[in-house]
């Protein structure tokens, strides 16, 4: 009868101190924000991006209302949302908070992107800005700051950790490692020790595999970085160690190219293959990752036999795995918003570690945060050294520059040119 009592106050402490853990993550949540307006106001707040649909913004929303529970918040897809956002700023209809992009800056045809933008970084806004990762911010050259990242991204492999456990293998975090990985799965008979799309240039996984590395090669050589963005042809130099890199990667790892091209698209045909549970290591973007967990009930294999996998990064350099940071999904205020303080407000309330790490967690994306360990899916990114940590935000590689090294490194993988010809026609490929 003792055993008995001693068990159910046993129960009883542990359900009061989860309630407890509960009510004071909570309380510090809700301490983290307080309401900097009258939260009887009513007012429309509209935000525009080009996502089907945002369940994970439509959340942050919910929550917001606990604030204000008149204020109505709504997403709107638009459309060829690069090309069209710049006339729907213009017009009479335009959004309040508008999705921004890293790249849009500095090119004329994205200038209303740019000029529409509220400075995020006036201190009256009160935006907490240190609690995001400062190497994904937009370095703009009049210091101004006209977007915040809400999400981020990177290059990495999803890891069937089930599999390395079994064939009692640790998931490799350099070249050598990666190789002699590769090795032993192969020789324990799995056909595909790595796997990524291959079809078209766009994410492949000869881009995937290469661009951190390939980064870590220029960063510190403003000369070359300067060359890249031009286009100039002789910049084609700097590309050859990571084209010779990846002709070595495909050779040394058995990567089989005609089971690669089997793989229709680089998100949903890869996440399905990898499911499929005979892939150790599945070479992959971020985006791709997050379309990971709504899929694993679409997958008759995974169902059967659910597995245990995590995103690691690409460990492709003889020195460590490089974290290439990058800033994934911007937010943007319209300076011209006809609710500027309320739109304000909402990005005060979003801009916070709890928010943006929430938010992060629903869409299934890396969170613009410091702390990466919150979320076990990418905290092998938060382990990385400091040293190891680049971001083409910071030493100003730009998008025409990563278009060329993406085409020339495919040309390359998939054998349609050699490594000097791929040298040669650097600035000569389609932008």
């Amino acid at each position: 009868m003792k055993k008995i009592m001693y068990i159910a106050f046993a129960v009883l402490m542990i359900f009061a101190l989860a309630a407890c853990t509960a009510k004071k993550q909570e309380a510090a949540t809700k301490a983290s924000f307080r309401p900097a307006l009258d939260t009887s106001v009513s007012c429309h707040i509209r935000i525009a991006g080009s996502y089907n649909n945002f369940e994970a913004l439509e959340a942050e929303f919910d929550r917001f209302n606990d604030y204000y529970p008149n204020v109505e918040l709504m997403f709107t897809k638009i459309d060829d949302y690069n090309n069209m956002i710049g006339t729907v700023l213009n017009g009479n209809d335009a959004p309040d908070i508008y999705v921004n992009y890293s790249w849009m800056y500095g090119r004329e045809q994205y200038k209303s992107s740019i000029a529409h933008a509220e400075n995020l970084a006036d201190s009256a806004l009160g935006l907490d800005l240190d609690c995001i990762r400062s190497n994904i911010l937009l370095n703009t050259d009049d210091g101004t700051l006209p977007m915040v990242p809400v999400f981020s991204n990177t290059y990495g492999m999803l890891v069937n950790n089930s599999l390395f456990e079994k064939e009692g293998l640790r998931v490799p975090t350099t070249y050598q490692e990666l190789i002699a990985v590769c090795n032993a799965f192969h020789q324990k008979g799995y056909e595909n020790p790595v796997m990524g799309y291959s079809k078209q240039e766009t994410t492949s996984l000869f881009t995937v595999a290469i661009y951190p590395y390939f980064c870590g090669t220029v960063a510190h050589n403003a000369e070359a970085v300067k060359k890249l963005n031009s286009l100039d042809a002789s910049a084609g130099e700097y590309t050859r160690p990571s084209l010779e890199k990846i002709v070595q990667f495909v050779n040394d790892s058995h990567i089989n190219l005609d089971a690669c091209a089997k793989i229709r698209n680089n998100y949903d045909a890869v996440i399905l293959r990898f499911f499929e549970g005979d892939v150790p290591m599945m070479a992959c973007s971020g985006d791709t990752v997050s379309g990971t967990k709504k899929r694993e009930s679409r997958s008759e294999a995974f169902i059967a036999k659910p597995f245990s996998y995590t995103f690691v990064p690409d460990p492709m350099s003889d020195e460590g795995s490089i974290f290439l940071d990058m800033s994934n999904l911007q937010f943007s205020v319209n300076k011209d918003s006809k609710n500027l303080e309320m739109a304000n407000e909402f990005m005060r309330f979003l801009v916070t570690p709890q928010e943006l790490n929430e938010m992060a967690q629903n869409k299934g994306l890396m969170s613009p945060t410091k702390d990466l360990s919150f979320n076990s899916m990418y905290a092998a990114f938060g382990a990385v050294p400091e040293s190891q940590i680049l971001s083409p935000e910071e030493f100003g590689l730009t998008d025409d520059a990563v278009k060329q090294l993406r085409q020339a490194v495919f040309c390359v993988g998939t054998g349609k040119m050699t490594i000097d010809e791929a040298v040669a026609s650097y600035g000569s490929f389609p932008q």
